[in-house]
């Protein structure tokens, strides 16, 4: 029997101090319900993970990417939700200003970098982060592994396993 993973994509849009974020505030049955995250959406039907990050962006913020960094694969294991491969990009350059009223899954707000809780007593606590987003948010402000391998697995709510690069974190 073949097993099929759900294949979606999360991008940060980096403008140099802060990160284009979406908190998802409008979809009442959402597994990210108000949290922070990235832009992006699922795969459909024969579409490489560039086109979907390009197409989910397009749609969400309304700007054109131009220059992109594909920076890791993350392996979301969950009692609850539908398991899925993340494919995880930065965002460096593009066409347009951002419309941040175009999404109807939550609110668009540039984040500074210095502002997000990606460890105990780090940024803000306020923003609501999923606690393997930590992680991966970690791996990306610190530029030291160009690309990774992140496993997360979730009961309920709570992480309660992460392996980066097949070590346990």
């Amino acid at each position: 029997m073949l097993y099929k993973m759900r294949q979606t994509t999360l991008c940060y849009i980096d403008n140099g101090d802060s990160y284009l974020m979406l908190h998802r505030v409008k979809k009442a049955n959402d597994a990210s319900h108000g949290k922070w995250i990235g832009v992006g959406g699922k795969c459909e039907a024969d579409e490489s993970p560039d086109e979907c990050m390009l197409r989910e962006v397009r749609e969400e913020t309304g700007l054109e990417i131009t220059e992109w960094h594909y920076r890791g694969i993350v392996t979301f294991i969950s009692d609850t939700w539908p398991n899925e491969y993340m494919h995880l990009f930065t965002a460096t350059a593009w066409n347009g200003e951002p419309d941040m009223s175009i999404d109807d899954e939550g609110t668009l707000a540039w984040i500074r970098k210095i502002d997000l809780p990606v460890a105990e007593g780090i940024g803000n606590q306020n923003i609501n982060l999923w606690e393997g987003d930590k992680i991966f948010l970690r791996l990306l402000l610190d530029e030291s592994q160009p690309f990774f391998s992140l496993k997360l697995v979730y009961v309920q709510d709570e992480m309660t396993k992460a392996l980066l690069n097949g070590k346990a974190l």
